[in-house]
């Protein structure tokens, strides 16, 4: 993907820095950014994933929907597709918002110094992560889960010239197979993010979603395909579930795979849902039973949520949430948010997770978590 004009490419990242809320995003397999922007204003708040029925718009929607960390829908006052078109939007709205381009002058912003020695050593986050590890693994051998996800977040300094345009269009050009996100709000901050995994997507009657579990490491360029019992078990029970969802509102349910899907350095287990769904009235009624699927969650779904809310050492956030474009009369293009991260002055806080089950090791999937933290610490280091 090409980088717009460099006034342009300061005023997007100016936006990060400001009462602005818009996203940019592309698709899989695309090399179109496209830009959903409010005119001014807060976002739509939305205290459940039922208040999306009949609404249009830019969603990022956290883990855990609460009243105070509710789900925001940037209103697309503005949506502008490739550069040239996002150009002249940019042009429109500075027009109408001066004031908007005086950060432009103070860029790059001057660095503030970060205190290292307030972030725990690599040795001290798996010393935690282990400590937790031992909290999922038990009640999970006594069978009182079928699985559980357990995830973590990992807090990296951002060097002086860290461009939030910048690593998104590396995130393009790194991984074509996902859906590559850079989001902001004043009361989200700022979201990068590069995710392989659809939670629904589709127009009119037909209708999709996935069923991704099951992780291995790329081995140079040839994909594994020998896959263990427990990837399979964990991906059979995202699949499980997922079937059992899309019945209750879909018909003429048609399944491709397993198979073995790439995405970035990773392959996993995948499944494709096709069915037919006439009202598009209700997608947020679909998405509530959606989400959150066995896949960032567990199963039995309710339990294994109340557990992970009660044990993780950390807020997910909007990790493991919902993003993207939601257009029930339209086309809607809706993902887990995975692979991401949080920019927070001059730190971002990475997150990652892993299923689960009663035989999983904590090297083993503190090893995953690691792997898939590299599709956001390589676009980093770049």
């Amino acid at each position: 993907m090409k980088t717009p004009e460099t006034i342009y490419h300061h005023l997007i990242d100016s936006f990060t820095r400001q009462e602005v809320c818009f996203a940019l995003y592309r698709l899989p397999w695309t090399d179109e950014p496209i830009l959903v922007m409010q005119e001014e204003g807060s976002p739509i708040l939305l205290n459940s994933l039922e208040e999306l029925n009949q609404r249009k718009g830019f969603l990022l929607s956290p883990f855990q929907l609460t009243h105070t960390r509710p789900a925001i829908l940037i209103r697309p006052d503005i949506v502008a597709h490739d550069w040239e078109e996002i150009k002249q939007a940019l042009q429109e709205w500075t027009t109408r918002h001066p004031a908007s381009m005086n950060p432009i002058q103070s860029f790059p912003k001057e660095k503030e110094e970060v205190d290292t020695t307030l972030q725990p050593s690599e040795k001290e986050e798996k010393e935690q992560y282990t400590e937790t590890f031992s909290r999922f693994i038990l009640p999970l051998k006594e069978k009182l889960f079928r699985k559980l996800v357990l995830s973590r977040s990992s807090v990296q300094p951002l060097h002086e010239a860290f461009s939030p345009l910048t690593t998104f269009i590396q995130a393009c050009n790194n991984y074509p197979r996902m859906m590559i996100s850079l989001c902001h709000t004043p009361s989200t901050g700022t979201w990068i993010g590069s995710t392989p995994e659809i939670i629904l997507s589709g127009h009119e009657e037909e209708w999709h979603t996935v069923a991704l579990a099951g992780t291995m490491p790329m081995q140079g360029e040839v994909m594994p395909t020998d896959w263990s019992k427990k990837n399979k078990e964990e991906q059979a029970f995202v699949g499980e579930y997922i079937r059992k969802t899309v019945k209750r509102f879909g018909s003429k349910l048609t399944e491709k795979g397993p198979y073995t899907a790439r995405a970035g350095q990773l392959v996993h287990l995948k499944t494709d849902f096709h069915f037919c769904l006439k009202d598009t009235n209700h997608l947020g009624n679909v998405l509530q039973e959606l989400h959150p699927t066995p896949a960032v969650c567990g199963l039995p779904k309710e339990e294994a949520y109340r557990f992970i809310l009660q044990t993780e050492p950390h807020d997910r956030l909007f990790y493991s949430g919902i993003i993207g474009w939601m257009d029930p009369q339209g086309d809607t293009t809706l993902y887990v948010n995975l692979r991401c991260m949080h920019v927070e002055g001059n730190t971002a806080t990475l997150y990652a997770g892993g299923g689960i089950l009663p035989d999983s090791t904590a090297d083993s999937e503190w090893e995953e978590t690691q792997q898939k933290m590299n599709t956001m610490r390589n676009i980093l280091s770049i």
